[in-house]
């Protein structure tokens, strides 16, 4: 129940308002996100390649309703690719793109608008020797996104894509996914969802999870499992030696903050560890979804409060 009320809370534009405007937050939110601006996002990327893990950055923004804000989103993203190659930090690192900060919300022509957006950010990705994953958003998003991962894999075809584990559809899109040079990353979904479309139960989204890794590992695309569960991570690695995949046929994929030890033993150990590095000023729905998906993210954030 506290997880469906702060999933539903990340939507509300008035708990918006009250939370940001809470100064104790932001000590807090730092945690989750890697800063405001470019050169908190360049600082964190540095640190996270000393220590030899990967990138995937997020320039924080969603449900964009005004199609100058989506222009600049798709410009946040090229000062950011600018600035990566100029730090030499641009080789091998990857950004994550979320279609409706790009305009796939706006009224008439939205998901032509983000066609437009992603086609230019994996276009100046690609110059610089990047990549680009299309987060998935809510059950209501995923043919639109689907689709335009389609168009952008046409001329860009190492573009990735999110799939959720908790919707009752994945399976069907997996194998629709599996193929060579796709790339996917499986994680188990932050929105509040209905029943007829998604899994409500923990156990039953981890059942599903296991049975989209299996598909994934089966499969000749490249698999990418976000996921900060210790069984699934041991799973995930017992699928990939029984389908033949060694270290760097597929990645582990953790959250900025979260479990940092753990990431780093694993780059250690020699698996490819990617760090999703999320960074903006519109880091509300972002932070909410974070508090809901571990009960250990919302005691952290509530112990701040009384701590202060």
């Amino acid at each position: 129940m506290a997880n469906s009320s702060l999933l539903a809370a990340a939507r509300s534009a008035r708990l918006r308002e009250l939370i940001t405007a809470l100064p104790l937050t932001r000590g807090v939110v730092d945690r989750f996100v890697a800063g405001d601006d470019l050169a908190a996002a360049l600082d964190a990327v540095r640190e996270l390649r000393d220590h030899g893990l990967r990138v995937t950055l997020d320039h924080l923004g969603e449900d964009t309703l005004d199609r100058s804000q989506a222009e600049a989103t798709r410009d946040a993203y090229l000062r950011l690719f600018g600035a990566l190659a100029d730090r030499g930090l641009a080789a091998g690192a990857e950004a994550s793109v979320k279609l409706s900060a790009l305009g796939q919300a706006l009224p008439g022509d939205g998901e032509a608008v983000a066609l437009e957006n992603a086609l230019a950010v994996a276009a100046a990705a690609d110059r610089h020797g990047m990549t680009i994953t299309l987060d998935m958003e809510d059950h209501t998003t995923v043919d639109s996104t689907l689709g335009v991962l389609g168009k952008v894999r046409a001329e860009f075809p190492a573009t990735g894509v999110a799939i959720q584990a908790m919707l009752r559809r994945t399976e069907g899109d997996l194998r629709d996914l599996v193929h060579d040079g796709s790339r996917v990353r499986l994680v188990k979904g932050a929105y509040a969802e209905p029943a007829s479309a998604a899994y409500q139960a923990k156990a039953d989204v981890d059942r599903a999870y296991v049975r989209a890794l299996r598909l994934l590992m089966d499969g000749d695309g490249y698999p990418m499992v976000a996921s900060h569960d210790p069984r699934m991570i041991a799973i995930a690695k017992a699928l990939a030696v029984r389908a033949g995949r060694a270290p760097g046929d597929y990645e582990f994929q953790m959250l900025y903050g979260i479990r940092a030890g753990e990431q780093r033993r694993l780059a250690a150990d020699g698996e490819a560890m990617r760090v999703y590095v999320p960074y903006g000023a519109d880091w509300y729905g972002y932070f909410m979804r974070r508090l809901a998906e571990r009960p250990a993210n919302l005691a952290f954030f509530l112990r701040s409060f009384v701590s202060r």
